[in-house]
């Protein structure tokens, strides 16, 4: 063989050689497409899937034997707790702005009453010309004593009791914010010998409120409604109480009650009754308008006994702006009630403000249930209260400390 022939033999064999690398890299490159292609392709196995939140919650109940039924009501009541929170929250910013609202409407209505006073040349007292030239300092509560001229032991009684006197009396106003007057007006004489021993009293003692008022027995709806208008003038406070002179008071025990209600606009606190319309004349508590009230044998309306009671400062403020159309009933208790039957105002029924005395409020005393105010229903206050209410006030009363101690 010549060497050209050899060379053209060794030219073809190179030749098949590069065909064939191409055909094989051409073949593994479609091989190498086909599976790609079905890997991306492959299917999920049948009845595997993917599972969401709620499923797998749902997932969970089922493994733990509940169904889509108890499921449903975990939802509800999910549900129904953010409702819940929802209209508490909205039915609390109601009752604030209601509350706002009423003392804006009572405070502008006040204004207008004390410039209508000014212009028609009514004098004001000088407890209002105090806390209008320094401005008014806000009080918890303001406790009237209603009182006579002929109660002096009565009122040196509550002095010596439940009463704070001198530097705690002032120390009660400062650190706890609780004003205690007593309540009384002026004689038919004015400057007489009954004026002129009560001036003499109160400048020993500084303890009065001095109403624009004659005394007397048939007068006491009138009294009633001049001390409210005259005390939510002369002071701002919470709460305005009125108490006989003749029933034992644990101040603190009152304070701890009335701070429970302080949101609430309008309140009236008492122990409520609802005693028979007497007809008869001549009788004690007669009420000549009886057949106001229907047929004879009828009650009258729920009312806080007279004995002690409190009201809320938009009630106070309510008697004071209306007091010239506010009808008066024979009876002082039923006559405040009916001032405020026809009010968007809530009745409290609290049966600690009329308590028996001893052993009836000692017992309450010994089990914790320490009474607000002690009198003898038999007569309608302290029987003898002079001489009784210093063993009411060992037996019943709740300790001095209990009300220096007490936070409102």
């Amino acid at each position: 063989m010549t060497f050209k022939s050899r060379g053209d033999q060794q030219s073809y064999k190179n030749a098949i050689s590069q065909k064939w690398t191409l055909s094989l890299c051409l073949a593994c490159f479609c091989s190498g497409m086909l599976l790609a292609n079905w890997m991306w392709n492959v299917p999920e196995p049948k009845g595997i899937n993917r599972t969401t939140t709620v499923e797998a919650e749902k997932l969970k109940l089922v493994s733990e034997g509940c169904g889509d039924e108890i499921l449903h009501q975990k939802e509800v009541k999910r549900d129904s707790k953010d409702i819940i929170g929802e209209v508490y929250k909205t039915h609390n910013a109601i009752q604030t702005l209601d509350k706002t609202i009423s003392n804006l409407e009572m405070e502008l209505a006040a204004a207008r009453a004390a410039q209508e006073s000014i212009l028609s040349g009514s004098p004001l007292s000088d407890d209002v010309k105090r806390t209008g030239s320094s401005g008014k300092r806000r009080y918890l509560m303001v406790i009237g004593i209603n009182t006579a001229f002929s109660s002096r032991k009565r009122r040196d009684s509550v002095r010596a009791t439940w009463m704070p006197q001198g530097e705690k009396r002032k120390k009660l106003e400062e650190e706890k914010g609780i004003i205690v007057r007593f309540v009384i007006g002026h004689s038919a004489t004015s400057g007489g010998i009954l004026d002129r021993a009560i001036e003499a009293e109160d400048k020993k003692h500084g303890d009065f409120l001095r109403l624009d008022h004659v005394e007397g027995y048939l007068e006491l709806s009138a009294k009633t409604k001049i001390y409210f208008a005259t005390a939510v003038t002369s002071w701002d406070a919470d709460f305005y109480v009125k108490v006989d002179d003749d029933v034992h008071v644990n101040i603190a025990t009152l304070g701890e009650t009335l701070v429970r209600h302080r949101k609430k606009p309008r309140v009236y606190i008492g122990c409520m009754k609802s005693g028979p319309v007497l007809n008869q004349k001549g009788v004690r508590y007669h009420e000549p308008e009886y057949w106001k009230f229907g047929e004879a044998g009828n009650k009258y309306f729920r009312h806080a006994t007279g004995q002690l009671y409190a009201i809320s400062k938009d009630l106070a403020k309510y008697i004071s702006i209306n007091q010239h159309v506010l009808h008066k009933f024979a009876n002082e208790d039923v006559s405040l009630g009916s001032w405020f039957i026809g009010l968007d105002a809530e009745h409290i029924d609290d049966r600690r403000l009329c308590c028996g005395t001893p052993p009836d409020c000692e017992w309450k005393a010994q089990a914790g249930n320490i009474c607000v105010a002690s009198f003898d229903w038999s007569c309608s206050g302290i029987c003898r209260s002079a001489d009784r209410i210093k063993e009411v006030h060992r037996r019943c009363g709740e300790g001095e400390n209990a009300l220096w101690s007490a936070t409102f």
